[in-house]
């Protein structure tokens, strides 16, 4: 496991550097002029000159780019060309409201999803796993907003029990701040259930058919114990990936719902940063969801080898 951590750690850093040359590129191939698009269109030729000469626009690609990895790496990130505040603050601000609603997300889709999946996965071939299969695939299939405006009619304008905004009033305490934001997780969880339960419903159907489930029911062992106790932790493990890959995308792949609800997260400064070429926003962006990536991806790894041991058994 040691071994493991430390081949991790030291291939992070190497892998942030091939993304921030990539992220760099990406922002340097965006078409259209920062100048212009900073100054409008009917801004002169040599008004846009002049600020691309003092953003330092003009110089070559690779002097722009070590200037910013060093300023990056030393924690100046330079200021927003559009909002005019320090992209440190902005990023950090928008990601504290894109976790939270991903938490919040999180917390919902892990006991909803494990359940499905378990259910389906025990009673595989049944009336319950064809259903639980047909609406995980329906579901899954469904874009957010296409869920997020239903959610929004029915119980936002309709019957008004949540608010159609997920932006809380300032002061606003906790419970406050989860009753915003259950529109929008709700939207995202009927998203990410199908995903999920689909992983445990395949590996529970290995597990229940393995020799020492068959023993322990030969045994005379209740079924809520033969779940609880061999197939539930055997089952969970596999969709731990699962759950990684949806903790991503929970993290900086909002865009849609933040847009619909009205919240200002990290997937729509991203967005909006992109279209206005925003570079110092969009490159810091980028950067920080990429490093959050790599973490969650490490964590996902550290938790299947903690849960199962042959893989613990296999390493040594």
């Amino acid at each position: 496991m040691r071994s493991f951590l430390v081949r991790r750690l030291t291939a992070i850093p190497l892998t942030l550097l091939g993304v921030s040359v990539l992220v760099f590129l990406a922002t340097t191939v965006l078409p259209g002029d920062v100048g212009r698009t900073i100054l409008g269109r009917e801004a002169s030729d040599a008004s846009v000159a002049a600020l691309d000469h003092q953003l330092g626009l003009d110089q070559p690609v690779t002097v722009r780019y070590l200037r910013w990895l060093g300023r990056f790496l030393t924690g100046d990130w330079g200021d927003s060309y559009t909002l005019h505040q320090p992209v440190t603050g902005l990023v950090a601000t928008r990601l504290e409201n894109s976790a939270t609603l991903a938490v919040y997300t999180f917390v919902l889709l892990l006991p909803v999803a494990l359940t499905l999946g378990l259910a389906a996965g025990v009673r595989h071939d049944t009336l319950l796993d064809r259903l639980v299969s047909g609406l995980s695939l329906a579901f899954g299939a469904t874009p957010e907003f296409v869920t997020g405006v239903v959610l929004l009619v029915v119980f936002a304008v309709d019957l008004k029990w949540f608010p159609a905004s997920a932006l809380p009033a300032p002061g606003d305490g906790p419970l406050l701040v989860l009753w915003h934001l259950t529109l929008p997780a709700v939207s995202l969880v009927v998203l990410c259930t199908g995903y999920v339960a689909r992983h445990v419903r395949a590996s529970t159907v290995a597990v229940v058919e393995g020799p020492y489930v068959r023993a322990a029911r030969l045994r005379g062992t209740s079924p809520a114990k033969v779940v609880l106790r061999h197939v539930l932790r055997n089952a969970t493990v596999p969709a731990t990936s699962a759950l990684g890959v949806q903790l991503q995308f929970l993290l900086g792949g909002l865009v849609v719902v933040e847009l619909l609800f009205n919240y200002p997260g990290v997937g729509a400064l991203l967005l909006q940063a992109a279209i206005d070429k925003d570079l110092p926003t969009l490159q810091a962006t980028a950067m920080i969801l990429g490093a959050l990536y790599m973490a969650v991806v490490l964590v996902a790894d550290l938790a299947y080898r903690l849960l199962d041991p042959r893989v613990r058994v296999a390493a040594a």
